[in-house]
C-alpha cells in the first residue's frame, strides 16, 4: 500500500504497451490499484486493512507478462474503494455528498442501492467508508481525473485492435476471496477460477470454452458465470463479433495471504500458468479468427 498526495502528477493508471508484435488482445486490471490518496485516508472512518478488502491485490502482477505476448496491460493505480472502474460513471449515490453533484446520475441502480456504486459507500461487511458526507465537487473530480482517462484509454486500445485485426478480445482481470464460490462435486475442494461472459452475450462461447480448457490443463478448477458473470466492463465493451469481453476471477488463496496482503509461494506458479494460458488463448484465437463466424458462435 502506497500513499500519494491525491495523484498530483496526474498519473492515475498505467498503460503498458506490447514489447513484441501486437495481437488482438487487451488485458485490463481495474481493481488492482494499491496507491491511496491522502484525502481518502483523511476522510475514512476505517483502518487501512479494512479499506484494502476490496482490492484485487497483485492481479496486475499476475498478468504483467502479457506485453511480451503482444497485448497491452492497462491497470489502475488507485484502489477500488476510491473509485470503481467496473461501474457506470453515473452510478453515484447522491446521498453521500453535501450538495447536488455536478455530474449525471442514474436512478434505481441496484449497485448504488447496495452501497457499491462508482464511488463506494461501504466496504467489507457493510461498513461505511466515510465519516461524513463528501464535497459535491469530489464526484466530478473523480470521474474526470480517474474514471474517464482509464476508460478512454481502454476504448482506444480495443478500437485500434478492431481496426488492425477486424476483432479484439478484452480479458478483464479480477480476484475473489477464497471460499467465495462453492465447488462442484468432483472438484478439488475449491474453485480456482470463474470466467464470466455474461452468459454468452459478451464473448463467443467457443472462446470462453477454450479459455476454460486451457486453464483446466494447468490443473485449475474453473467455474462459469456463477456468481461472477461479468460486470460493467464486460457489458460495455463486449459486443461480438467485433469485441469479445470476458472476465476472469482468480481465487486469492492461490497466490497470497489474504490477512496480510502478502504474496506466498503459489504466486510464481500461478503466474506461469496464467501466462501459458494467455499465450495459448492468443494463438488459438488468431488461428481461428479467419474461419469463424463469431456472431453465430456467440449465440
Amino acid at each position: 500500500m502506497d500513499i500519494v498526495d491525491d495523484f498530483a502528477d496526474g498519473t492515475t493508471f498505467d498503460l503498458i504497451e506490447p514489447t513484441t508484435a501486437p495481437v488482438p488482445f487487451v488485458f485490463s486490471a481495474p481493481h488492482s490499484g494499491t496507491t491511496y490518496p491522502k484525502s481518502l485516508l483523511a476522510r475514512t472512518r476505517l483502518d487501512r486493512l479494512t479499506l484494502r478488502r476490496s482490492e484485487d491485490t497483485f492481479v496486475d502482477a499476475l498478468f504483467d507478462g502479457v506485453p511480451a505476448l503482444g497485448a497491452p496491460l492497462i491497470r489502475a493505480r488507485f484502489p477500488r474503494v476510491f473509485l470503481d472502474l467496473n461501474r457506470d460513471a453515473a452510478e453515484i449515490d447522491t446521498t453521500m455528498f453535501d450538495a447536488p453533484v455536478p455530474v449525471p446520475t442514474v436512478r434505481d441502480s441496484p449497485r448504488v442501492a447496495s452501497g457499491l456504486g462508482v464511488i463506494a459507500r461501504i466496504v467489507g461487511e457493510g461498513q461505511d467508508i466515510y465519516a461524513s458526507r463528501l464535497p459535491a465537487a469530489e464526484a466530478e473530480d473523480r470521474i474526470r481525473r480517474f474514471y474517464a482517462p482509464y476508460h478512454g484509454s481502454l476504448a482506444a486500445a480495443l478500437a485500434a485492435r478492431v481496426d488492425g485485426f477486424g476483432a479484439a478480445v478484452l480479458v478483464d482481470c479480477h480476484s475473489m476471496p477464497s471460499g467465495a464460490v462453492r465447488p462442484e462435486a468432483g472438484d478439488n475442494g475449491r474453485v480456482d477460477i470463474v470466467l464470466g461472459d455474461r452468459y454468452g452475450t459478451s464473448c463467443s462461447g467457443m472462446l470462453s470454452e477454450e479459455f476454460a480448457r486451457l486453464l483446466r490443463n494447468e490443473g485449475l478448477t474453473v467455474g462459469r458465470n456463477r456468481p461472477y458473470a461479468g460486470g460493467y466492463i464486460t457489458e460495455r465493451y463486449g459486443h461480438p463479433p467485433s469485441v469479445h469481453a470476458i472476465q476472469i476471477e482468480i481465487n486469492r488463496g492461490l497466490y497470497m495471504n489474504e490477512a496480510t496482503f502478502e504474496r506466498h509461494q503459489g504466486f510464481d506458479t500461478l503466474r506461469r500458468s496464467l501466462m501459458r494460458t494467455a499465450e495459448g488463448l492468443i494463438d488459438w484465437f488468431m488461428a481461428h479468427d479467419a474461419g469463424v463466424d463469431w456472431q453465430q458462435a456467440a449465440e
